[in-house]
């Protein structure tokens, strides 16, 4: 969790989900959101960007219309250094696996609470299980090419988004040639 320059650290509002950056600053925009919602921008990860594209400019948006403080934004992307507001990046596992934040619909309750480490949906175990059940992978925008193969390739976030298997599966280290 981001809170740089935020007086507040606990945030709970409904979702507002986007498949991807640009529709979601399409409607920051636009201004079609409203105070109080968490933008959920998905699809934004290592596999589903491909490549975990650094959400700056809605985020910029945001803190330009003087809307920082007053929503909430989570992604499976990635954010720079120069991110304000309260934000949440690199969520895994990501939406194109079918992490839970591909399971989020719009109005779903959310809860971000920066003081105890807490991101949570109000949604039963139940209703998120009959979610993923429903849950199809999306179709990347390529069908070849090195995108598709590093989408294929890539591990989750939380191991640093490599092709890499590891030192453990290596049978010699060309590090040390």
């Amino acid at each position: 969790m981001k809170v740089a320059g935020l007086a507040e650290l606990k945030f709970t509002g409904p979702a507002r989900c986007f498949d991807g950056e640009e529709p979601c600053f399409e409607a920051v925009k636009n201004k079609t959101y409203r105070e109080g919602d968490v933008l959920v921008i998905r699809y934004e990860g290592p596999k589903g960007g491909p490549g975990m594209r650094e959400m700056l400019a809605t985020t910029a948006a945001l803190y330009g219309q003087g809307m920082g403080g007053k929503v909430a934004l989570i992604t499976d992307g990635r954010f720079s250094g120069a991110t304000r507001g309260f934000c949440v990046g690199h969520v895994g596992p990501e939406a194109a696996v079918g992490g839970p934040i591909a399971l989020l619909r719009d109005g779903d309750m959310i809860t971000l609470d920066a003081e105890n480490g807490i991101l949570a949906v109000a949604l039963s175990a139940d209703e998120l299980a009959a979610r993923a059940k429903d849950w199809k992978a999306r179709e990347l925008g390529f069908g070849s090419g090195y995108l598709w193969k590093y989408a294929q390739q890539v591990g989750p976030a939380r191991d640093g988004a490599v092709t890499h298997p590891g030192g453990a599966a290596e049978k010699a280290c060309y590090a040390d040639i």
